[in-house]
C-alpha cells in the first residue's frame, strides 16, 4: 500500500514560523491511502528524499533528472499502468470529433444553482460504480498547475472541495479559503494523479504563481498540510481503465426489439460501443442507418435464439447467411433475469395490472397480460390503445420494475392513465374489473425488492432519453417511489419526464459523457424549445400529445375490495424523500 513521502527537495533553507500555521486536516474515510512523513520512501540520485521534484519558483529551473524508486516495485508497476492508460486516453481524444455543447459546463451549472449530483456509487453499471470507495472532499491529488508561466508542464497538489459524480471541484494547496482559482475536472481523467506520482515520474511540483510569495519554505508547508491526509489509491487509474473495458465488440449479432413493431425482435449487429452503450444496426439495413441505441445490459437485447426459446415473436431476416466477420454474441454476456417458478400460482392471460407505457414513458397505464411466455416473460398490452394485430404489445419480465399490481399508482399518489375512451371517471379499479369481467394479477407475483440505491430528490445526473435513445441529457430526479425514479430533462416541460428504475443502465453519473466521449445534450433554453422544428424532442412531442387520461382527483381513496373476496390493505408509499429501504408495496390481510 502506498505510504507517501517525507519532504520536498532541500532547496530552501529555513521555514517560516507564522506563515505555516495551518488548520488541522479533517479526518477522512479509512480505506484510502494515508500520506505519512515517517519513512523515507523516494530517493533521488543526489540522495535527497522528497515529495516529487520541487521547484522553488521563480529562482529554480525545472529539474530534468529522474527519481529512483527504492523498494517500491508494485507501486512502480501500477504507475506504469497509469501512464499507459493516460496515453490511451490521449490517443482516443485525438480521434474524437469536437463536441459542441453550446458552452454548457456541469461545474458552472452546479455551482451557480447549488445543485447536488447523484454519487457514482448509485450507478453500479457505470465505470468505477462498484469500486469508487471513499473518494470525497479533502482527498488530495496531483494536477497540472495552470497558474504558472513556465514553458514546461508542471504540477501542484490540490484538494477536493466538492464532488459531483465523476467531476471534482479542486483547490490548489496554499489557497486556504480563497476560491479564486478553483477549477472543475473529471477525477477519472488522465491528468489526475495520486500524491506521489510526481516523485515516481520525475515531474516538477511548482506552487501557483498567485501564492508563491506566501511561504518561504514550501517543503515544510506541504509536509504539514499533507501528513495524515488521504489521496487516491495508486492503482486508481488502473481500476478506471479496467472498468471501461466492455465485452461487446463490433460485428457481434444480437436479437433486439423491433423499434417499429414492439411485439417482435429482429437480428441486429453491433456497430460501435461507447461506454458500454452499443449502437446496433438492424441486419437488413443496407445503408447501415436503421439503428438502435441501448446499453449492453438493457433488457431489450438478447442472444441469438432467445425469441424462439421463450415463444416471443421474431422477424426473420431476409439475409439467409451471416455476413463475413459477423458472429453471435455469447449468451453469458447478457444481463441475467431473476429466476421465477411458474409451476404454482402464476400470471394468466387477461389479468389486469399497471405498467409503464413503453411508447410514453411519462405515464403508467391500465394494462393487460396478453400472452404468457416461457422463463417468466409476459406480453403486455396498454388498455384502450392496442393495435388490432397486437403489434404494440411489449415484453416485460415478471420481475420487471416497470409493471405494478392494481392500485400501485393510487396508493403512491401517481396519476394512472385510464384506457383511451373510458368515460366513467374518476377511474376506479373495482368498477373497471367488474365491467370488463377481469381479475387483477396477484400482488405477490410482482417484484417488491427495493435496493438501497442512494438517490435523493433533486440530484443531478445524465440520463438517456428513452424515446430517442441515442440522446443523453442533463437530468434531475424529481420523485422517488420505492425503486422507481421520475426523471426530468432539464429545460423541458414535465410532459417529457420518464419513469425509470433506480438500477436502469440508462442512468449515468455527472461527467459520464465527458469520460467516455459521448455527446451530452445540455438543458434546453426556452428559445431552443420553441425553434427546434424537426428536432428529436419535437418528434417526441407528437407522441406525448396522445390522450393521457384525465387528471387525478385531489383526494385519493383507499382501494375497494378486489376480486375473489380477497381484501388487500395497502401500505402508504414511501415519500419522495424516502428513497431507500426494503419496503413492500402491499400487505395481504389473512382471513
Amino acid at each position: 500500500m502506498f505510504d507517501g513521502y517525507d519532504s520536498c527537495s532541500e532547496d530552501t533553507s529555513s521555514s517560516s514560523s507564522s506563515e505555516e500555521s495551518e488548520e488541522e486536516v479533517a479526518p477522512l474515510p479509512s480505506n484510502l491511502p494515508i500520506i505519512k512523513n515517517n519513512g523515507q520512501v523516494y530517493t533521488y540520485p543526489d540522495g535527497k528524499s522528497g515529495m516529487g521534484e520541487y521547484v522553488q519558483f521563480p529562482f529554480g529551473k525545472p529539474p530534468t533528472k529522474k527519481a529512483k524508486v527504492l523498494q517500491k516495485q508494485p507501486l512502480v508497476a501500477k504507475l506504469a499502468a497509469y501512464a499507459q492508460y493516460q496515453a490511451t486516453l490521449q490517443s482516443q481524444a485525438k480521434t474524437k470529433a469536437a463536441i459542441s455543447m453550446e458552452g454548457f459546463s456541469w461545474g458552472n451549472y452546479i455551482n451557480s444553482n447549488s445543485f447536488i449530483a447523484a454519487p457514482v456509487t448509485c450507478f453500479k453499471h457505470a465505470p468505477m460504480g462498484t469500486c469508487w470507495g471513499d473518494i470525497s472532499e479533502n482527498v488530495r491529488v496531483e494536477v497540472p498547475n495552470t497558474d504558472c508561466s513556465l514553458p514546461t508542464k508542471v504540477f501542484w497538489i490540490a484538494g477536493i472541495v466538492k464532488l459531483a459524480g465523476y467531476n471534482a471541484l479542486l483547490r490548489y494547496e496554499g489557497f486556504e479559503n480563497d476560491s479564486g482559482l478553483d477549477f472543475w475536472c473529471n477525477i477519472c481523467g488522465s491528468d489526475i494523479h495520486p500524491v506521489g506520482w510526481c516523485a515516481a515520474s520525475g515531474k516538477p511540483l511548482v506552487p501557483p504563481r498567485t501564492i508563491q510569495h506566501k511561504y518561504t519554505n514550501w517543503k515544510a508547508f506541504l509536509v504539514k498540510r499533507l501528513t495524515g491526509a488521504k489521496t487516491l489509491p495508486p492503482d486508481f487509474s488502473q481500476k478506471v481503465s479496467e472498468s471501461m473495458q466492455y465485452p461487446f465488440k463490433p460485428c457481434m449479432r444480437v436479437e433486439v426489439v423491433d423499434k417499429r413493431h414492439l411485439c417482435r425482435t429482429r437480428v441486429a449487429v453491433v456497430e460501435s460501443v461507447i461506454g458500454g452503450r452499443v449502437r446496433l444496426v438492424y441486419e437488413e439495413s443496407e445503408d447501415r442507418t436503421d439503428d438502435f441505441w441501448c446499453h449492453m445490459h438493457s433488457p431489450l437485447i438478447h442472444h441469438i435464439g432467445w425469441s424462439r426459446s421463450i415463444g416471443h415473436r421474431f422477424k426473420r431476416s431476409d439475409i439467409t447467411k451471416k455476413q463475413d466477420g459477423h458472429f453471435d454474441t455469447p449468451p453469458h454476456l447478457f444481463a441475467k433475469v431473476k429466476e421465477v417458478d411458474q409451476s404454482g400460482e402464476w400470471f394468466k392471460e387477461g389479468m389486469k395490472l399497471e405498467a409503464i407505457d413503453p411508447l410514453n414513458l411519462s405515464t403508467i397505464c391500465v394494462a393487460t397480460i396478453r400472452k404468457v411466455l416461457a422463463d417468466g416473460f409476459l406480453m403486455i398490452g396498454i388498455d384502450g390503445s392496442e393495435a388490432a394485430d397486437g403489434s404494440d404489445w411489449f415484453c416485460y419480465h415478471a420481475s420487471s420494475p416497470s409493471i405494478f399490481p392494481v392500485g400501485f399508482c393510487e396508493i403512491n399518489m401517481i396519476e394512472l392513465t385510464p384506457p383511451r375512451g373510458y368515460t366513467k371517471l374518476p377511474f376506479k379499479w373495482f368498477d373497471y374489473l367488474r365491467e370488463t369481467g377481469s381479475i387483477a394479477a396477484p400482488v405477490k407475483l410482482f417484484n417488491k425488492d427495493v435496493p438501497n440505491h442512494g438517490f435523493r430528490v433533486g440530484m443531478k445526473l445524465e440520463a438517456v432519453d428513452l424515446m430517442e435513445p441515442r440522446l443523453i441529457c442533463v437530468a434531475t430526479v424529481t420523485r422517488i417511489i420505492h425503486r422507481l425514479l421520475r426523471i426530468h430533462f432539464d429545460g423541458w416541460e414535465e410532459e417529457y419526464d420518464q419513469w425509470v428504475d433506480c438500477e436502469s443502465p440508462d442512468l449515468y453519473p455527472v461527467g459520464w459523457c465527458q469520460l467516455t466521449g459521448y455527446q451530452l445534450q445540455p438543458p434546453a433554453s426556452q428559445s431552443s424549445r420553441e425553434n427546434q422544428s424537426g428536432s428529436s424532442k419535437q418528434k417526441k412531442k407528437s407522441k406525448s400529445q396522445q390522450y393521457k387520461g384525465h387528471k387525478k382527483m385531489t383526494a385519493l381513496q383507499l382501494k375497494e375490495e378486489l376480486l375473489d373476496g380477497e381484501e388487500y390493505h395497502f401500505l402508504q408509499g414511501a415519500s419522495d424523500q424516502e428513497s431507500n429501504g426494503s419496503a413492500s408495496f402491499y400487505i395481504k390481510q389473512e382471513p
